[in-house]
């Protein structure tokens, strides 16, 4: 997985994808979601980096089976809030 954080005014942003997933585009009716590199690219994680990451997070974008399996399966996310576009899986996290 590719992990990439960044400092907001809002506190930290955090985007993972699984790798194979950076520069595809996954459309389904009215939703559009591309794997930017300039927004997903990052470091090589494992799942425990990965892990580490959300837990810091304020704000994640969590694309792919793999990635977000994990947040799912850590408890970031509820499998029920995870959106299937064009195939592959989306999520987001936000702590308030």
């Amino acid at each position: 997985m590719i992990v990439n954080e960044r400092e907001t005014p809002e506190g930290l942003l955090v985007s993972v994808c699984d790798r194979e997933l950076i520069g595809e585009t996954f459309e389904e009716g009215e939703i559009s979601l591309t794997v930017t590199e300039e927004f997903y690219g990052g470091q090589e994680a494992d799942e425990t980096a990965v892990a580490e990451s959300l837990a810091r997070a304020t704000v994640a974008n969590i694309v792919g089976r793999r990635a977000v399996g994990l947040a799912v399966a850590e408890g970031f996310v509820d499998e029920k809030n995870v959106l299937e576009v064009d195939g592959t899986h989306h999520a987001q996290l936000l702590w308030l």
